[in-house]
C-alpha cells in the first residue's frame, strides 16, 4: 500500500488536491472520501467534478438525492453521498454496482458501505490537524500508485 500525507491550510488547498486527483481518474476508478462533517469532502468532490467536466457551474452535494451523475469527456462520474443510508445493502438500490464498472465513482461516507467498499479504491481521508487539515491518500495497486506519484510528485 502507498500512502501520501498532505496538509492544507485553506479551502483552496483542498480544491487543488481535488483537481489533481481528477487528473488521474480513469474509468473504473473508485475514490472513497472519508472524514467527519465539515472536513471538506464536498469541497474536494466539487473540485474533482469541475476539473473533469471542465465547468465552473455549481456541483451540489448529493446529500438528499444520494447520487448525482456528471458527464465527463471519457466517462460518467457517479457522486454518491451515503450519509443518510440506513444499511449497506441500500447501495444496490442506488446503482452502485453499475457505477463501479461503468464510470468513476466518488463516494462520500464510504464507511456506510461496510464490506461492499471495493478493496482497490483510492482512499482519501480528511482529518483535522490543529488549524489545518490532513489529507491522506492511499492506493493499493501499482498502477494507481504510479498515477498518484505523477501528479503529486
Amino acid at each position: 500500500m502507498y500512502e501520501l500525507n498532505l496538509k492544507t491550510t485553506s479551502e483552496n488547498d483542498t480544491i487543488e488536491i481535488g483537481q489533481k486527483l481528477a487528473r488521474i481518474a480513469r474509468k473504473g476508478d473508485c475514490f472513497a472520501l472519508f472524514g467527519t462533517l465539515g472536513m471538506g469532502k464536498s469541497v474536494l468532490a466539487r473540485a474533482f467534478v469541475q476539473e473533469l467536466c471542465g465547468t465552473e457551474e455549481e456541483v451540489p452535494s448529493p446529500t438528499f438525492t444520494l447520487v448525482q451523475l456528471y458527464e465527463a469527456p471519457n466517462f460518467t462520474i457517479y457522486h454518491f453521498d451515503l450519509y443518510r443510508i440506513k444499511s449497506a445493502e441500500e447501495i444496490f438500490e442506488l446503482g452502485m454496482e453499475d457505477a463501479l464498472y461503468q464510470g468513476v465513482t466518488l463516494i462520500e461516507w464510504p464507511e456506510k458501505m461496510g464490506g461492499y467498499l471495493p478493496r482497490n479504491c483510492i482512499r482519501v481521508t480528511i482529518s483535522a490537524a490543529d488549524s489545518q487539515r490532513r489529507i491522506t491518500v492511499s492506493a493499493n495497486t501499482e498502477e494507481q500508485i504510479t498515477r498518484l506519484k505523477e501528479v503529486f510528485g
